[in-house]
């Protein structure tokens, strides 16, 4: 059982380090997420499928949470993966209503990456590791933006985080499946009177387009 005394070390992980260590990740899950009894299978087969596909994305990326134990020896205690979203602007199709400018354009500028999966081990919940790993991906990658979706009906999942400082901005829904999913976004901006939210497009940031007008990183 991970200790909640142990020292604390994030670390990125390649997609291949990722693929090598599903199991683990898998593992971690399953002890993360209250799984209903008998559940755990099914729970654990959606982890790892989800993990799968997002793997194979461009820009994909994974940071893990280590924490060491009494004997020195390093456990699992957290993980967040996602992939860098493209600057088409097909990752908010199906949103409702018009997205917010700010928004756009800090997609057009390839500043915002959607984080599928956030898990953190139940008793290391209270050392902010959630916000080390999103804070990690992001800064990583130099996105002003995290995004994500979430299916409706998983409340446990939407409040999971927005407890980490993520905002509701509204609904997706893609035809023909009927689920429809929040969309939760996480600024990394500074909040002031002039930016309320903290989506202000940071120049500073901006990685430069080549000539071809193809982003770097989705070769």
């Amino acid at each position: 059982m991970p200790s909640e005394r142990g020292e604390l070390y994030l670390r990125g992980l390649s997609r291949w380090q990722a693929e090598g260590q599903r199991e683990d990740l898998a593992d971690l899950y399953v002890e993360s997420v209250g799984t209903e009894p008998g559940e755990e299978y099914r729970s654990r087969e959606g982890f790892l499928r989800r993990l799968a596909d997002d793997v194979r994305r461009p820009g994909f990326d994974m940071v893990i949470a280590e924490a060491t134990e009494a004997a020195e020896a390093s456990v699992l205690v957290g993980c967040a993966f996602g992939f860098a979203v493209r600057r088409d602007g097909t990752w908010w199709q199906g949103f409702s209503g018009a997205l917010p400018q700010d928004i756009e354009r800090l997609t057009a500028s390839g500043h915002v990456f959607a984080i599928t999966e956030i898990v953190v081990h139940p008793h290391e919940g209270d050392r902010g590791i959630a916000g080390h790993l999103q804070e990690r991906l992001l800064t990583g990658h130099q996105a002003s933006l995290g995004a994500t979706q979430v299916d409706q009906a998983d409340r446990a999942t939407c409040a999971a985080f927005r407890s980490w400082g993520w905002q509701d901005i509204g609904e997706i829904r893609r035809p023909p499946g009927p689920t429809a999913l929040r969309v939760l976004v996480l600024p990394l901006g500074e909040r002031t009177a002039a930016n309320r939210d903290g989506l202000a497009h940071n120049a500073g940031t901006e990685r430069p387009r080549e000539a071809d007008g193809v982003d770097p990183g989705m070769r």
